[in-house]
């Protein structure tokens, strides 16, 4: 009898113990019904090494700096409806504050705003509108933008400083954000080889129409590196591990995007930064603060700190922090002016003086 009742006892623990140890959930802390912040990722994951991630991070370290639950969820696919589902499970399962990084969430987000009026949105390089682009940003959605023109930027310009000419430029999915970062690295590198007096500078430039690590992206890097090119800045998500492979093989070199990759590769020399896990934290001590500033899109820059290379990381041979140091200061008090995606219908229009560009189909 006494063996019976053990058996019943260990039994009702183990059930206990895995119960306990299921309770937590796509990297949330520990709760039993809710969770507080979520982030709903887009087409990547939260470990993408980019948008999703750098993201995530910022909402991570909020989180548990205050003890907060926190979820993350993926849509089953790259749709509204797929979106506005993620969204419902998120409130649901009691969020208060919810994550959308990037444009995939404009349409979603216009619908949810009216209908979850006590929930606030963060959406990251979009803002709100109907299928039909009427633009609305309700009091309780914060709509942040990048000068990604100003990230590609300082990477053009540190790229030939450090005696790179034979330059490419390789894009995801060609919205506005790819192609400001695209337009401003091809703006840098045109200043700074204006400033050595360097007179053949030459981009490769396409856009592969996915955010995919893949064996095409891979073969299509290869190709370029192959015909001559020194460093390719791969925009586009998980792009960059194609180029980063290919970079490999061919001891080649990559700037990466959005957040330091450094740790990627050996071959990234350094990366085209913008403040997500910043902005994410900031965004979400403000609402904590009850200065939540809905209703309205910024964009962040120079100024504010919202772009950067990683000096602390880069592998750079020549370009140094004091000239870094010097351009960011340019860029901060406006001597130096970058024209965005609006300059020119594609590539082969941005304004320079020295670098030529090529369009990869």
């Amino acid at each position: 009898m006494k063996r019976k009742m053990l058996s019943i006892v260990l039994a009702a623990a183990m059930v206990f113990s895995m119960t306990a140890c299921g309770s937590k959930d796509n990297g949330g802390t520990a709760s039993a019904e809710t969770y507080e912040l979520a982030l709903i990722t887009d087409v990547g994951t939260i470990d993408d090494k980019s948008f999703n991630q750098g993201s995530w991070e910022g909402l991570e370290e909020y989180a548990n700096e205050n003890n907060i639950t926190h979820k993350y969820y993926k849509p089953t696919e790259k749709s509204t409806e797929a979106c506005l589902t993620a969204i419902d499970l998120a409130v649901k399962g009691g969020a208060k504050v919810i994550i959308c990084p990037g444009f995939l969430f404009e349409e979603p987000i216009f619908q949810a705003q009216t209908k979850y009026t006590d929930t606030n949105f963060v959406i990251l390089d979009g803002a709100p509108h109907s299928g039909d682009y009427n633009y609305d940003i309700k009091d309780n959605v914060a709509s942040i933008f990048y000068a990604e023109e100003q990230a590609g930027y300082l990477a053009g310009y540190a790229a030939v400083e450090d005696g790179y000419t034979q330059l490419g430029f390789m894009g995801g999915i060609a919205v506005p954000a790819v192609i400001r970062f695209g337009y401003g690295f091809i703006q840098g590198a045109d200043d700074a080889a204006k400033e050595l007096g360097i007179s053949d500078v030459n981009v490769k430039y396409t856009y592969v129409g996915n955010f995919d690590a893949s064996p095409e992206n891979m073969a299509k890097a290869a190709s370029w590196y192959n015909e001559g090119t020194e460093l390719i800045f791969a925009c586009g998500g998980a792009v960059g591990n194609s180029v980063m492979k290919a970079a490999e093989t061919a001891g080649k070199k990559v700037i990466g995007v959005d957040v330091d990759q450094s740790a990627e590769s050996e071959t990234v020399i350094t990366s085209a930064m913008k403040s997500l896990g910043k902005s994410v934290y900031d965004m979400l001590d403000s609402y904590y603060k009850g200065s939540f500033e809905g209703g309205k899109s910024v964009t962040l820059d120079a100024t504010s700190g919202g772009i950067q290379l990683p000096m602390e990381t880069s592998r750079f041979e020549k370009f140094t922090q004091e000239k870094y140091d010097e351009i960011y200061k340019n860029l901060v008090d406006g001597t130096i002016k970058i024209e965005n995606d609006s300059v020119a219908e594609d590539a082969s229009g941005v304004p320079t003086e020295i670098v030529k560009v090529e369009l990869i189909q």
